[in-house]
């Protein structure tokens, strides 16, 4: 009997938490996320179900993410970071539309298996006995009766209320204070959002969606690229077929160790990486913006976030998704420009020279348009700093508002020729511009 007992408290706890797991896959946070639902619900199967208690990242990779079985996990951490995010939206489920849950899931940093736990009863039991105290002392006639009494007429009562109207003018003052201290730390975080072109900007990018994702270029494909002369489209990148594909490759031994040696790494340019790190400080509590490789980054989230993709085609193959919109090209082999449909007064072909770069922000709708897009791409390294000037500069952001003439920034193109001098940008000026009023 009381092993009976047990296997039907056992399956009532099982059921009570694949319920709880069933209503976070259907939050706010994850309903668009079909990546990461589909993440949760093979961890919460092999977990509550299969009774599993250890997964294998190599298992969940082939398993969710159409790795190969043997693929090499130290090369490809698409796994730690899905679940990284998966953990985070997950916290933040229960901190919201999941705070009345008595239940808790979590998922503990370094492990794969969801684990379970009530919240903490500590203050519910708290109110209880305080309930339970002021119950016995309207139910005790004796200890009301036995009151102290206050009596306003006794000597040091003046001194006692002067105490307490100093203490109260103190508290005041304190307040006053920690508020102003409040406001200037708030204001030095925040401090692009008192340049008024570049707070329309950026407030219009961010508050368009709840998500932004920044993607660094890969520079190892970039690289494998150059030496094999070959370009990959982002079908072969996402499906990691470039890889046997360079090895089938008429190549000399030394090119297929530098090509294997180059893939083995999760490359990225530096100059891109200070240019994430600027865009990142738009959000220095880091809730609303996150960081990716492109190596690491899923069709899901492009079409679920808003996203700043950063480097040109060759080296970010998810700009590809974009080239049938774009009216400027930057392309790797040869640094320049190609403009497709040159307006009067434009050249047909942009080429870096030894003192000028060139670079192309667009400003467009994700591919589910419920978001935006930045894409950033650069002939060079300090033409692609030079476009996070121009993004984030008052001056060079409402010049080129007054240029389009415009009281709200409508989707657009640009192309910044970019003048620099031993690594460093002096100036950029716009060459030429796009804008896309009625694109929807």
């Amino acid at each position: 009997m009381a092993e009976a007992t047990t296997r039907v408290a056992e399956s009532s706890d099982l059921e009570a938490r694949w319920s709880l797991l069933e209503r976070v896959a259907a939050s706010g946070q994850l309903r668009r996320a079909t990546r990461l639902q589909e993440l949760l619900f093979y961890i919460g199967k092999r977990s509550l179900k299969d009774g599993c208690d250890r997964l294998h990242e190599q298992e969940i990779g082939s398993s969710v993410f159409g790795r190969p079985d043997s693929y090499d996990t130290s090369f490809d951490n698409i796994v730690r970071t899905n679940v990284s995010d998966l953990r985070k939206r997950i916290e933040a489920y229960f901190n919201s539309e999941g705070s009345h849950e008595t239940l808790i899931m979590e998922i503990p940093r370094g492990s794969y298996i969801p684990v379970f736990h009530y919240r903490s009863a500590e203050p519910e039991l708290a109110g209880e006995a305080s309930s339970e105290i002021q119950a016995s002392s309207v139910e005790s006639p004796l200890a009301v009766a036995e009151a102290p009494q206050i009596h306003l007429d006794r000597p040091w009562m003046p001194a006692a209320l002067a105490v307490a109207g100093v203490l109260i003018v103190a508290l005041a003052i304190g307040c006053v204070f920690f508020w102003s201290q409040y406001r200037a730390l708030h204001r030095s975080f925040y401090a692009w959002q008192s340049k008024p072109t570049v707070a329309a900007f950026w407030s219009q990018f961010l508050n368009a969606n709840p998500n932004t994702d920044a993607v660094l270029s890969d520079t190892g494909i970039g690289m494998a690229e150059a030496l094999s002369k070959r370009t990959f489209s982002l079908n072969e990148y996402l499906s990691h077929s470039y890889v046997s594909q360079l090895q089938a490759a008429d190549l000399s031994p030394d090119m297929h160790a530098a090509l294997d040696r180059i893939l083995s790494w999760n490359l990225a340019s530096p100059d891109e990486f200070r240019l994430a790190l600027r865009i990142l400080a738009l959000d220095p509590l880091g809730r609303n913006i996150h960081l990716y490789n492109a190596r690491n980054y899923t069709p899901d989230l492009i079409k679920r976030d808003n996203v700043i993709l950063i480097g040109a085609r060759k080296s970010n193959p998810w700009d590809e998704l974009f080239d049938s919109q774009m009216n400027f090209i930057t392309e790797f082999d040869k640094p320049r420009v190609i403009n497709r449909a040159p307006a009067a007064g434009e050249q047909a072909v942009y080429p870096e020279t030894d003192s000028d770069g060139y670079c192309v922000v667009a400003y467009l709708p994700n591919p589910e348009h419920n978001g935006l897009v930045l894409l950033i791409e650069g002939t060079n390294a300090e033409a692609t700093e030079a476009a996070g000037d121009f993004l984030l500069s008052e001056d060079q952001l409402s010049n080129f508002k007054r240029m389009l003439h415009v009281t709200k920034f409508p989707y657009f193109q640009v192309l910044l020729k970019v003048s620099a001098v031993r690594g460093t940008p002096l100036a950029a000026t716009v060459a030429a511009y796009r804008v896309f009023p009625n694109l929807h």
